[in-house]
């Protein structure tokens, strides 16, 4: 974990960008010893938000199966899929 005040942002801006980029984690920025802002750089960030959307998905997923909802088997999907290009 990397913490940098605040002002570095403005004085030493492209400090910041390289510790985001090198370390691939956000950098805290605090201002007066407190937490103020997080920042990271753009691919660690879209690569989180994958990550927390695959995850959305299978606790989802779970969800729906653990309250009973029918599940299907590959083979079932399969199927399914097939009569749908069809149009059956």
């Amino acid at each position: 974990m990397t913490i940098m005040a605040s002002a570095d942002i403005r004085l030493k801006y492209n400090d910041v960008v390289e510790k985001c980029k090198e370390s691939g984690q956000p950098v805290y920025l605090t201002k007066n010893g407190q937490g103020e802002l997080v920042v990271m750089d753009i691919a660690s960030f879209e690569k989180r938000e994958q990550e927390l959307h695959a995850q959305q998905l299978v606790l989802e997923a779970l969800a729906s199966r653990l309250s009973g909802e029918k599940d299907y088997s590959l083979d079932e999907s399969r199927s399914l899929i097939n009569k749908l290009i069809e149009g059956k």
